[in-house]
């Protein structure tokens, strides 16, 4: 049942003023359905029970706000259904868009809004109703081959096995090492760790140990007392004590001296630390996650780094594959890079055209998913419109496109790009078309589609992708 969600272009209340009375507010608190209605300066005069369990915001909290301060919704400046509704007198009818909860966390919606009128007709504000779609996104997510855990999100099988182990690491409290690539996305695995762990309520804090010079590493993680030295007049605590109870995140790991891999190595053996001037150890009841771009393996055989700060730092051990390595992964990444700068920029972008992520697919990423991000934050500079164009690229990484574009044309270049998504996903999964199929998001007869029109000849099939296909 969706209330106020008919053809009807307005909704009529028996009596003047507050609508949530007698009967009506029965039917209101009974529906699955959130329901609010405004009044003509857009502050919300009533909110049932479903909004509240929808946007985890109290009635009493939202009751006289204006709904965009209660909503945050993609559509709340640019294209406001409930304006278009109150300025036309005409009603929206299942519109997609999504809300941002108490609890930040984005919630997929659909909604249709009416005019609201008194008995005597007298038009007194605007009904909204959303149903919220995240069971609907969730069984999308799983259709498309996509693995989700927090801000996390990928096809690629690779880092969909990493994915499904995250929340029995996150349960444990054993330190972690985290192995990958420059802007490969390091701190956001550490975040969904902690945010997933019985650590979640407790302080996350990210210290990368790389950027800061010797002399001030031992002070940042340990503090120091008043007269420690020079210029120390009162107690500082450390980045230890800051994340007391909870998770430290120390990226860019093997940067670190061989005297602060010794203190580092007492805490994780000892659980206790002694900030800089201090009389008495303090406890740590911390957890250690650490990042490296590095190979420590090749540096503990170098004598560069301490062989058991290794093995007490690598309990636990992920490697994140590169963006090369999972380039399945890009069209889902700029679709949440679009969402993400929307919010940011208060824009309206909606897609890339089939040119552009033609180009962004044939990319290799030397920066990975931060260069991606990056690119695609230039594009929103420069994108006036709903799709992102090649023009909207970075010059360089256009040119290198366009230069493609003028060799083949656009639709020969596409099919360039398209083929090696194939080859690359075949080999990947040893043959599996399947598998392919799956991590390139279509259905196995398209992929048999694309093989034949494109030419490919895919590789024999190992046994165990045999048995996948089947």
């Amino acid at each position: 049942m969706e209330p106020f969600s008919n053809s009807s272009s307005n909704v009529s209340v028996r009596k003047t003023g507050h609508p949530e009375t007698g009967l009506t507010q029965i039917i209101l608190e009974s529906v699955s359905d959130g329901v609010f209605t405004i009044d003509h300066d857009w502050r919300i005069t009533s909110f049932n029970r479903a909004a509240e369990e929808i946007t985890g915001i109290p009635r009493r909290e939202a009751v006289g706000r204006r709904c965009s301060e209660v909503f945050r919704s993609s559509m709340c400046e640019a294209d406001c259904a409930l304006r278009h509704t109150m300025k036309c007198r005409r009603p929206v009818v299942h519109r997609a868009a999504y809300i941002i909860d108490a609890c930040g966390r984005r919630v997929p919606i659909s909604l249709s809004t009416a005019v609201l009128r008194d008995g005597r007709g007298k038009i007194i504000g605007g009904v909204e109703t959303f149903r919220d779609l995240s069971a609907l996104e969730e069984l999308r997510k799983e259709l498309e081959g996509r693995f989700e855990i927090g801000d996390l999100a990928s096809r690629s099988v690779k880092l969909r096995k990493i994915l499904e182990i995250l929340p029995q690491i996150a349960a444990a409290d054993s330190a972690v090492l985290i192995e990958g690539e420059t802007g490969v996305g390091k701190e956001i695995v550490a975040r969904a760790i902690h945010a997933a762990s019985p650590r979640r309520d407790k302080p996350f804090v990210a210290v990368n140990a790389g950027a800061l010079p010797d002399a001030l590493v031992e002070s940042e993680l340990f503090g120091y007392k008043a007269g420690a030295f020079t210029g120390a007049t009162k107690d500082k605590p450390g980045r230890f004590a800051a994340a007391e109870g909870g998770t430290l995140f120390l990226d860019e790991i093997g940067e670190i001296s061989p005297a602060m891999q010794v203190r580092l190595l007492r805490v994780l053996q000892n659980k206790i630390y002694e900030p800089l001037g201090a009389n008495q150890s303090v406890k740590a009841n911390v957890r250690i996650i650490a990042a490296t771009n590095r190979n420590l393996p090749a540096m503990v055989k170098s004598g560069a780094f301490r062989q058991d700060l290794y093995y007490r730092l690598n309990v636990v051990h992920l490697r994140l594959p590169p963006l090369r390595e999972r380039k399945e992964d890009i069209p889902l990444l700029v679709e949440r890079f679009i969402a993400h700068f929307n919010r940011l920029r208060n824009k309206n972008v909606r897609e890339t055209s089939p040119e552009t992520m033609a180009v962004l697919m044939a990319h290799d990423y030397p920066g990975n998913v931060r260069e991606l991000e990056n690119i695609i934050e230039h594009a929103f500079i420069l994108c006036d419109k709903e799709t992102i164009e090649l023009r909207h690229l970075p010059e360089h990484f256009y040119s290198r496109g366009g230069e493609g574009l003028d060799r083949q044309g656009i639709a020969g270049f596409v099919r360039v790009v398209e083929a090696q998504a194939i080859r690359e996903a075949i080999q990947r999964h040893h043959g599996s078309r399947l598998e392919a199929a799956r991590a390139l998001g279509m259905h196995k007869s398209t992929l048999f589609r694309k093989l034949k029109a494109l030419g490919i000849v895919p590789p024999s099939k190992s046994a165990e992708s045999r048995k996948s296909d089947h």
